[in-house]
């Protein structure tokens, strides 16, 4: 499957999602993007908690989407 350009409007979406989750888990600095005194396992770690908190957060927001739509066609 070929990869599709991201529309800006979404790019810039996911980021102020990042950035809020980010925020809510305490990690700081973020958006800064220089994390080179922390090691591989850190950073890891901290993409990790991110990546697996932003998939629930969207799967969550999708959820109630087709909710509201079902409930919508009713």
């Amino acid at each position: 499957m070929a990869k599709k350009p991201m529309d800006p409007n979404a790019r810039e979406a996911l980021n102020q999602l990042k950035y809020e989750i980010a925020r809510d888990l305490g990690i700081i600095n973020l958006q800064s993007g220089n994390r080179g005194n922390l090691t591989s396992r850190q950073n890891g770690i901290l993409g990790g908690q991110l990546g697996g908190a932003m998939t629930k957060r969207l799967i969550e927001k999708a959820q109630i989407e087709l909710l509201n739509n079902t409930n919508k066609n009713l």
